[in-house]
């Protein structure tokens, strides 16, 4: 595997680490501060709504000018979100922290970014994409491990961890990180938010891919979310037996994304047949998930990570294939940007629906879900260039 790939690689791994350290430790956390369970997904919320409103601009900045910058600028924005997270004495810096890290969120998406830019073709840009996929899940294997283990000394302290992992990764990223984007965009950078987004809305032939996109972060997000709630009040899970979970959600990533999808998926079958399968399993697994039976629960963790690695990446793959090369930064940016819009509003209906019942939003995630396996199916199978 040639070095700048590696390196690419192995900055993803530090910064997903940091992330997957103090996800599963959030609510615990937010929870010293007196919160409800629909002031957790706020603060989701806050992060997303300010990631929407960055990511497609971040994602077109490092089409004008590189890779590089825009990756540094995004990782110290995190250490810095995460130190005054870690500080807080009080709900607003929570929020001020959440802010931070949003407004500057596009550390995966222009990562994707740097790996199909050294793509030779398109099998090898999924491929190149499933092994970004495996190292995110082998930092979120690690991750929640290690902030289990933290956790026991204050669920603050993950938090300062986390900080000063993100820190120490932007120092070895200055120093090593190539430029990968020689294919400079000329257009002329808009500032306003909206703008990636109404040229998504002109490209047509996207439509189809970006309202899979958008079924699947729906889905996504309105479990994910509560996962750690559902956890913890209908069966009782500590911080750290969640962080378990969450470490073996990460191991059936790494499995599907770094093994299989190159030996078995993408061989057998199509990007569409792919879509179609990995819809319904993430359907069948969200409805075993608010069946409250604990192992029908277990039993879904292999469904829901087998189905979020590979749908994800399929998806991503054919929108970053189907635009012009100057334009990958600002397409990936519109993706991330899409599901962040998930994440602000999607969390915050889940959580009050979870205050109803625990099982609805799973209930609700798994109609979106069968939705996506009808899109697949009359979704045009090649997408115009």
């Amino acid at each position: 595997m040639q070095r700048q790939k590696l390196i690419i690689l192995f900055t993803v791994f530090v910064d997903v680490i940091g992330f997957g350290i103090v996800i599963p430790i959030l609510p615990f956390y937010v929870s010293e501060f007196g919160a409800s369970a629909l002031m957790v997904t706020l603060l989701f919320s806050a992060y997303s709504v300010c990631s929407f409103l960055s990511s497609p601009f971040l994602g077109a900045l490092s089409d004008r000018v590189g890779r590089r910058p825009v990756l540094l600028f995004s990782i110290a924005s995190t250490a810095v979100g995460w130190f005054v997270f870690a500080s807080a004495a009080a709900l607003p810096m929570l929020f001020l922290g959440s802010i931070i890290d949003g407004l500057a969120a596009g550390n995966f998406s222009i990562a994707q970014n740097y790996l199909i830019d050294l793509s030779k073709d398109e099998k090898d840009r999924t491929a190149n994409i499933g092994l970004l996929g495996a190292a995110f899940g082998i930092g979120f294997t690690l991750g929640p491990m290690i902030g289990g283990m933290l956790s026991k000394f204050s669920h603050a302290t993950p938090f300062w961890f986390a900080g000063g992992l993100a820190t120490a990764n932007v120092i070895i990223a200055y120093f090593t990180l190539p430029e990968t984007n020689f294919t400079r965009s000329t257009k002329k950078l808009s500032y306003h938010p909206f703008a990636p987004l109404k040229s998504a809305l002109k490209a047509k032939y996207l439509h189809p891919m970006l309202l899979t996109w958008i079924f699947f972060a729906i889905a996504q997000v309105a479990s994910q979310s509560l996962f750690a709630l559902f956890t913890h009040r209908v069966f009782g899970f500590t911080s750290f037996t969640t962080g378990l979970l969450f470490t073996c959600l990460g191991v059936v990533v790494i499995i599907n994304q770094a093994a299989l999808l190159k030996r078995f998926w993408l061989p057998n079958f199509s990007d569409v047949q792919l879509e179609m399968i990995m819809f319904a399993g993430l359907a069948l697994a969200v409805v075993m998930i608010a069946s409250k039976q604990e192992w029908l629960f277990l039993a879904a963790i292999p469904l829901l990570g087998t189905g979020q690695g590979i749908l994800r990446t399929v998806i991503t793959s054919r929108i970053a294939g189907a635009v012009d090369a100057t334009m990958k930064g600002e397409a990936l940016g519109i993706t991330a940007s899409l599901m962040s819009a998930s994440m602000a509003i999607v969390p915050v209906a889940a959580g009050a629906l979870f205050e109803i019942n625990p099982a609805i939003p799973y209930l609700l995630s798994g109609v979106v879900l069968l939705g996506g396996v009808f899109l697949s199916r009359i979704k045009p199978l090649v997408a115009p260039v």
